[in-house]
């Protein structure tokens, strides 16, 4: 796979620019992969659930009706993705959320805080050197038991899928910096069990769906 070529210090300057239309294409070419993401993910009412990576805050809406009674937590690097996703939420009804700036390499969390975790189109963006880091926060703030559910741009499996390499390989920007990962190795170096992958093309654009349990570090 092609490393990231966007730095970390300009990403949210990019989804900066792009945010307005973000809903846009994230309806056109992403929707299905993020809603099986939630179907896996079997969030049930009462739990501790925290997205990283909330953009918009597409799937942070569902995460609230599925879990009123429990405490939601979500992050993101940019401050205009929050303001869009604070709308959607604030429309919700619900009350019982925070959403603020965070980094996903260090997440502002104790260890064990959280029944749930769900990330969205972030590992794409990432240098492959950092995808065990950012996991292993994940891990961190997951309880022994807890459910990771997350989806990615990934590599294509079929030949018009490819298209999308190769508008990543002319200008990453294009692209808002994302391109074709593949996580499942990193996932059982992390100590996730039972992780589960589906692949999805919609609109020819690839997604890789990957599910998995937090084991307990004494494993």
């Amino acid at each position: 796979m092609p490393d990231a070529q966007i730095e970390k210090h300009r990403v949210a300057d990019i989804y900066q620019k792009i945010a307005p239309s973000y809903d846009l294409w994230a309806r056109l070419t992403e929707s299905r992969a993020r809603d099986r993401c939630l179907e896996l993910a079997a969030i049930q009412n009462g739990e501790d659930v925290l997205e990283v990576a909330v953009g918009t805050g597409l799937a942070f809406e569902r995460i609230l009706a599925a879990n009123p009674s429990g405490r939601n937590e979500g992050i993101d690097l940019t401050e205009a993705m929050l303001i869009r996703a604070e709308r959607k939420a604030a429309k919700s009804g619900s009350s019982n959320y925070r959403l603020r700036v965070g980094d996903a390499y260090d997440l502002d969390f104790s260890d064990n805080s959280f029944d749930v975790l769900i990330n969205n189109y972030m590992f794409d963006l990432l240098p492959q050197r950092d995808f065990l880091a950012v996991l292993g926060e994940f891990k961190r703030v997951l309880r022994p038991g807890g459910r990771l559910a997350m989806v990615n741009m990934t590599n294509a499996e079929r030949w018009y899928n490819g298209i999308w390499e190769r508008i990543y390989r002319l200008n990453p920007a294009l692209l808002g910096g994302c391109r074709g990962v593949s996580l499942l190795p990193e996932l059982d170096t992390c100590g996730f069990r039972q992780i589960r992958r589906e692949y999805m093309s919609q609109l020819t654009f690839p997604s890789e769906i990957l599910v998995g349990i937090a084991a307990s570090s004494a494993m």
